[in-house]
């Protein structure tokens, strides 16, 4: 976003800049955006920007005017959270940005080094009403297990939070409101992700909430700065069930939550979460439950490919349950996640077969694999190590 200090409105200024009858900083809409970078690596230790070359800079979509000192200016976007992943299944990445109070963008790899921007069109940039959200952090999965990776958004305080199912081929239905994520509408979502905390084999969704306004402390709203965290668990059915009471008292503690991390932090088989607070230390969230049941993780090791492997698909296969998975860099709200990708397998001890899809175009598979291990593969060299935690 465009920031110029010396021409920058001043709390209560304008309506932008008043929330509840308070002055308040101003949100994006009191100024101009900004545009979207991509910087290409070029294997040397060093990058080049290809943001104009490949399409990134230029965005489209509807675009609004705001005053700016003397002038009316176009905005470009006001991009927040972003995640790389294959939203289409050719086997490119494509990259999902969420953006503040302007419709987000889905940028479309065309396999030649450029992008094509389509959120609108795909049905991911807007409400289902057509409405351009707050949205702040990005979370992808495939919640509903048919092979397509989804989108979950975290949006303003009185904004259902964003979940866009991925019905084929890169398009999307906004399913935010039958999925039940209407409850919780009062929070102002940063951190978002998608885990399988109870390991059954489907993925549940964790979301850390806080406020941008300390001008409303104290004053007795139906919003709050701190807020507690929610959890959500995939009831197998497309719907979610809010059980953050349920999930311990850490969970309701209020704190003004910024980005969350997911991994296995203590190697006992089940997803744990740190959450990064504003003014005030991180939360790390120990997961006791989730390893009840079986589970199975994948490290991934490239050798023609990266070598932290971003990029790669794996789909883990168990009975008839198919899961899939990619190893991402960034995601939720300026978060990375653990590398290694987990699977639950509720009661299955057994994974059937691994298919692995590396960015180099290898693909390689293994067969009757032990649940209850970290599973590490390098590229075109098969397994290399197996590790049991208990």
């Amino acid at each position: 976003m465009n920031f110029d200090l010396a021409t920058a409105p001043k709390p209560g200024q304008t309506g932008y800049c008043n929330y509840n009858d308070t002055a308040v900083p101003c949100g994006p809409q009191g100024f101009a955006g900004g545009t979207n970078i991509l910087y290409r690596n070029r294997g040397d230790g060093t990058f080049v920007d290809v943001s104009q070359t490949s399409g990134i800079a230029r965005p489209s979509g509807p675009s609004k005017m705001v005053f700016v000192g003397r002038n009316w200016q176009p905005t470009g976007s006001y991009g927040m959270g972003a995640s790389a992943a294959d939203f289409d299944n050719d086997g490119w990445p494509d990259i999902y940005v969420a953006c503040d109070s302007a419709p987000s963008l889905l940028y479309r790899n065309n396999h030649d080094g450029t992008f094509r921007e389509t959120a609108v069109s795909a049905g991911c940039a807007l409400d289902e009403n057509g409405v351009a959200l707050s949205g702040m952090g990005v979370a992808v999965a495939d919640y509903d297990g048919d092979g397509w990776l989804d989108i979950a958004r975290t949006n303003f305080s009185e904004q259902v939070t964003s979940l866009y199912r991925n019905y084929g081929n890169g398009a999307f239905e906004d399913a935010s409101i039958k999925a039940g994520l209407g409850v919780n509408r009062k929070y102002l979502g940063f951190g978002v992700g998608f885990l399988d905390f109870d390991n059954d084999g489907w993925k549940d969704l964790f979301l850390a909430n806080g406020h941008v306004y300390s001008q409303i402390l104290g004053r007795k709203l139906h919003v709050s700065y701190k807020e507690p965290k929610v959890l959500y668990r995939n009831l197998r059915n497309g719907r979610f069930e809010d059980i953050s009471s349920k999930a311990g008292l850490a969970l309701q503690s209020e704190d003004v939550a910024r980005g969350c991390a997911f991994g296995d932090f203590d190697n006992d088989g089940d997803v744990d979460v740190i959450v990064n607070n504003l003014d005030g230390p991180p939360t790390l969230l120990r997961n006791d439950g989730g390893n009840k049941n079986n589970w199975i993780m994948i490290k991934c090791v490239g050798t023609r490919s990266n070598r932290s492997a971003i990029g790669t698909r794996v789909k883990v296969s168990s009975g008839e349950r198919i899961q899939i998975d990619e190893v991402m860099s960034g995601t939720s709200y300026y978060s990375q996640n653990d590398f290694r990708l987990h699977f639950g397998l509720g009661r299955a001890t057994t994974v059937d077969r691994v298919d692995v899809s590396w960015p180099s175009g290898a693909k390689e598979s293994f067969s009757n694999l032990p649940a209850n291990r970290l599973i590490i593969l390098q590229e075109t060299k098969g397994i290399l190590d197996q590790r049991k935690f208990r």
